[in-house]
């Protein structure tokens, strides 16, 4: 019997194509890298027209038994870069000491990748280095995006047969809470249909996660109440005026839309991503990134007031270097132009723009199918994020109406309060859902130092 399945397993890996590469330097990064970076080509799709690049880390621990964990960054067309680079992943930039007009880069000492095997993908085409063969290629939308990021995952595991039997998680952040779990969900039903390989699959993990449009907007209202950005008056007006729906107003109802400009005016000049960091023009930013390199000054450092926002220049100057892109090996002439999140698929509140569909509203009637499975699940929120507050998070959460097996507490790091945890269990599903205390959107950014032991402890199957 094992004979039979290590040939049949021989086949499925005779079919794929693969395209990796270590990457033992990076500009930027002084000496050899001391972990292990694999990058490559994934080709999905009808004849493979999408070819899909990722970066993969092995856990710095133990990586033939450590979790391996497939993450989807926000957008959609966020590149799996800036989770590399500003969340999760082993390096960051060097802000203090880039000086010139090339970022310096420095190693994250709270990378996920020293507790898991992370494997980071630019989906869908066209977002970071991840390209299609055809114009119609580059047209997506959100089941699409799942589908080729199922095949994706198939093909990748094929390849890399030495992690089959690693536990396996989906995970990501922003919008990628539509794709987290509709992934998990394909991953688990294409067990029962048979497909190979078999995947480990365990449980998924989202934090700061666009899960229903309606619920996660809404909730910005009741938020910026709590958090006292607006007052009660206006709050309780809106409320009241508005029937509690902020979101498709008829454009009759005066009052709802006067009460709805009071709003506008106490939130407009509010960074919505960390209510407490100062507030950026990020046109203004990106006009810097255009004209300094031509005009003979150092980009870096940036002049004038820190904001956040400063800090995603780095990724630009260095993902379109042409020495880094070689060192990544990135395939010649497939990415004209780097951008950390594709404005062309960034979900702005539409339905569609010119080149992706926002097909699925609500991803949680697949959490609600996920809590008949053998299956585990860890969704956090920043709590001053109003991108996706964590009101609107809790809110669904509630409606999977699942058993609380431990209440609301506190839980710690370093003896401080890191934020709040509750966990259900009901038969074989468990869902553990805590806040950041402090963080806002995506809280690993803000506040890695707590995010860190909080994901370690929940893949041990520790309180966090």
């Amino acid at each position: 019997m094992v004979r039979v399945t290590l040939f049949l397993l021989l086949l499925l890996v005779s079919d794929v194509v693969s395209d990796h590469f270590i990457v033992e330097t990076l500009p930027g990064f002084h000496g050899k890298l001391p972990f292990t970076l694999e990058t490559g080509y994934i080709g999905v799709g009808e004849e493979e027209k999408v070819q899909l690049f990722y970066f993969f880390v092995p856990s710095e621990r133990d990586p033939l038994n450590d979790p391996l964990m497939i993450w989807l960054t926000g957008g959609p067309g966020c590149s799996g870069l800036s989770s590399f680079v500003y969340e999760i992943g082993p390096l960051t930039f060097d802000y203090a000491n880039s000086n010139g007009n090339f970022p310096k880069l420095e190693l994250n000492s709270n990378s996920w990748t020293k507790v898991a095997n992370i494997i980071f993908i630019d989906q869908p085409a066209g977002t970071g280095y991840s390209y299609a063969n055809t114009s119609e290629a580059y047209n997506c939308n959100d089941t699409l995006s799942v589908t080729l990021t199922y095949d994706f995952l198939r093909k990748w595991l094929m390849d890399h047969p030495e992690y089959l039997n690693n536990p396996l998680y989906v995970g990501g952040d922003s919008y990628s809470g539509i794709f987290v779990a509709l992934l998990t969900r394909k991953i688990y039903d294409g067990i029962e249909v048979g497909d190979k390989p078999r995947l480990n699959i365990k449980g998924y993990i989202q934090g700061n996660a666009l899960t229903d449009r309606y619920i996660d907007s809404n909730g910005r209202i009741k938020y910026a109440n709590r958090m006292g950005l607006i007052s009660d008056k206006i709050y309780q007006s809106a409320k009241t005026n508005c029937n509690g729906s902020y979101f498709d107003v008829d454009p009759h109802n005066i009052l709802c839309l006067n009460d709805l400009q009071k709003v506008t005016k106490c939130l407009k000049n509010i960074r919505r991503a960390q209510i407490l960091e100062p507030y950026c023009d990020l046109p203004y930013l990106m006009d810097i990134l255009q004209e300094t390199p031509t005009n003979g000054q150092s980009v870096f450092p940036i002049a004038g007031p820190w904001c956040r926002e400063k800090n995603y220049i780095y990724s630009y100057v260095w993902a379109n270097d042409k020495v880094v892109q070689k060192a990544l090996n990135v395939r010649e002439g497939t990415t004209l132009e780097w951008v950390r999140c594709n404005e062309s698929m960034h979900y702005r509140g539409k339905e569609r723009t010119e080149s992706y569909v926002y097909d699925v509203p609500s991803a949680v009637g697949d959490h609600r199918h996920l809590t008949s499975k053998s299956c585990r699940a860890l969704i956090y929120s920043g709590d001053h994020d109003m991108v996706v507050p964590h009101l609107s998070t809790e809110e669904w959460i509630d409606t999977l109406k699942l058993p609380i097996a431990d209440d609301w507490e506190p839980w710690f790091v370093d003896a401080q309060v890191a934020g709040y945890k509750v966990k259900y269990l009901q038969n074989d599903y468990e869902l553990t859902y805590a806040t950041v205390k402090g963080a806002g959107h995506t809280a690993p950014e803000y506040k890695p130092e707590q995010c860190l032991p909080m994901v370690d402890r929940w893949f041990s199957g520790d309180p966090l």
